[in-house]
């Protein structure tokens, strides 16, 4: 048995984001391609068609979706979909009611997205920051926030007795060449690496998202959690209310375990210096 473990960030630029997120999620070998199915037929349910850009949070979670979506009372399934496919074929004319509903759409795909993954009992690994990661490049080793991403990563698989493998998103060749390097040093040359790559495989997968819905999945998780979740009821943030459905989808895909001195360990963890 194996899980693939897709990770992407969100929030990079902490001028135009509360906080920097890096997230993954884990999908059981067996379950990934039923998923990937469930998932290229909610487009059509939802559409009526493939979407024909790549999806991304950006297009689909911003707040301007939100506020066109409620212009008008939700239209029924049939209707929205009917509604939004020509909204998707016909951009320059379409009307009012095409493009809310086509927004209405966009934020019923997400939904949809979540209840499969939850169906499918996917599992969340994330970490919260306000710093800014990955580390310099004259630094050899990966940040905090990847460590503690592996670290929550490694309990599950070996609650599971399973091995892991690492998708990213491809950056451009430098950086993936610089991300390549910190993850083959702390599996080789830390002790805590060198456990966990038992069950991690350590070189991991680069893909392009816009060609891999995995990506696309944690892509939407990565957003959500960066603008309307933090594990701690302390926080300061003003985060975004409109989140509030999806983060209850998202809180049961959250993985918990206990280290070896009996502490509680959350899969979604803020990361502080």
């Amino acid at each position: 048995m194996a899980y693939f473990l897709f990770v992407d960030e969100s929030g990079q630029n902490l001028n135009s984001s509360p906080s920097e997120v890096i997230a993954g999620v884990a999908i059981e070998d067996k379950n990934l391609w039923n998923i990937i199915l469930e998932i290229k037929n909610l487009e059509i349910k939802c559409f009526g068609m493939r979407y024909p850009k790549e999806i991304k949070a950006k297009r689909f979670l911003v707040r301007s979706v939100f506020k066109k979506a409620q212009r008008l009372a939700d239209f029924s399934e049939q209707d929205r979909q009917i509604l939004a496919k020509y909204c998707l074929e016909n951009g320059p004319i379409a009307g009012e009611r095409h493009i809310v509903a086509l927004e209405q759409a966009k934020l019923a795909y997400v939904m949809g997205l979540l209840e499969i993954c939850n169906r499918y009992r996917c599992k969340i690994f994330a970490t919260i920051s306000k710093m800014h990661y990955p580390a310099p490049a004259e630094q050899a080793f990966l940040p905090k926030n990847y460590v503690y991403l592996l670290e929550r990563f490694y309990y599950f698989l070996d609650e599971k007795s399973a091995s892991g493998i690492l998708v990213f998103d491809e950056l451009d060749k430098a950086q993936s060449h610089l991300l390549v390097g910190r993850i083959e040093n702390y599996f080789k040359k830390t002790i805590k690496g060198r456990l966990r790559s038992s069950l991690i495989i350590p070189e991991p997968f680069f893909v392009h998202s816009d060609l891999t819905t995995g990506i696309q999945v944690v892509d939407l998780i990565a957003y959500i959690i960066s603008w309307g979740f933090r594990p701690e009821k302390n926080s300061d943030e003003v985060l975004r209310e409109e989140f509030a459905p999806f983060i209850e989808l998202i809180k049961p895909l959250r993985y918990r375990t206990v280290d070896l001195e009996r502490r509680e360990v959350w899969s979604v963890v803020q990361v502080k210096k």
